[in-house]
């Protein structure tokens, strides 16, 4: 079973929440920690079947605040990994990254739920070049409109931290693939194994950390980002993107240290595709 730490004292976490159930992070954690906690209340707008006896379900749309706060009812914690996950008009970014969070702290606000973990994105900060160590504490420089969302979720995750007392970590998370499969994820990758680590982490980490933001990326050698530290989040990342490199075509090149970090991400194509002709 988790444990949440409130300052010294470790107290039994029985119930996670997971929206985004039905993901590709949602499904490799919800399989992970349905062995380690009593119950796992499972939420996404595509219809799940319960797996295991400690599963309950609910297809929800994270815009309809009342059907969110019914079904996180009785959480211990939220793993809110729901949303939009990929660049698209800014309207249905902001009704499902934005709106969508909203409810999800609004639920935890009105329930006394003490954590919750947004999933943010390395594409909070992707304008950032290659060649330079990215920490959460700098600007954000989003790199489209998913990004912008993101950064959003961000700040509400903060305003829900100081102005309601919930415990919220934000876990900007790199690239999730079984395998890394081309160069830019050399530096980004996020294995399965490094996911369910920092989630579970980010779950059980003390109450007294009131907010943190934290990138969620593998142990890989050319990674553009700082890992959190021991104070931050109690995890290390084991998998390293290196051990792919020879598999990868085009690894072997030499990396741009000026070009953004977000790739072709940050191309005015990958966004002008979603703006108004």
């Amino acid at each position: 079973m988790l444990e949440l730490e409130q300052g010294r004292h470790a107290v039994a976490l029985g119930t996670i929440a997971i929206t985004g159930a039905a993901g590709n992070i949602g499904s490799v954690v919800r399989r992970a920690l349905r062995g380690e906690v009593s119950r796992l209340i499972l939420l996404d707008r595509v219809p799940l079947e319960a797996e295991a006896a400690n599963e309950v379900i609910h297809t929800v749309d994270l815009r309809d605040a009342a059907a969110v706060e019914n079904a996180l009812a009785g959480a211990d914690a939220v793993l809110h990994l729901g949303g939009v996950p990929d660049e698209a008009p800014l309207g249905d970014l902001l009704d499902a990254n934005v709106l969508g969070t909203h409810h999800v702290l609004e639920a935890a606000r009105r329930a006394a739920i003490p954590r919750v973990v947004l999933a943010s994105s390395n594409r909070v900060a992707g304008f950032y070049p290659t060649a330079h160590r990215t920490t959460p504490q700098e600007p954000v420089r989003p790199d489209g409109l998913y990004g912008v969302s993101k950064a959003a979720l961000e700040a509400l995750g903060s305003l829900y931290a100081d102005k309601f007392g919930v415990s919220v970590i934000c876990l900007r998370i790199g690239s999730f693939e079984e395998v890394p499969s081309e160069p830019r994820h050399l530096a980004t990758w996020l294995s399965p194994r490094d996911a369910v680590g920092f989630c579970r982490a980010a779950l059980a980490a003390p109450l007294a950390t009131r907010f943190a933001t934290v990138y969620a990326v593998s142990a890989n050698s050319q990674r553009f980002w700082e890992l959190p530290a021991e104070s931050e989040l109690a995890y290390t990342p084991v998998d390293n993107a290196e051990v792919h490199a020879p598999g990868i075509a085009g690894a072997d090149l030499p990396a741009d240290p000026g070009a953004p970090q977000a790739g072709s991400f940050a191309s005015p194509e990958f966004t002008l595709r979603h703006l108004r002709p």
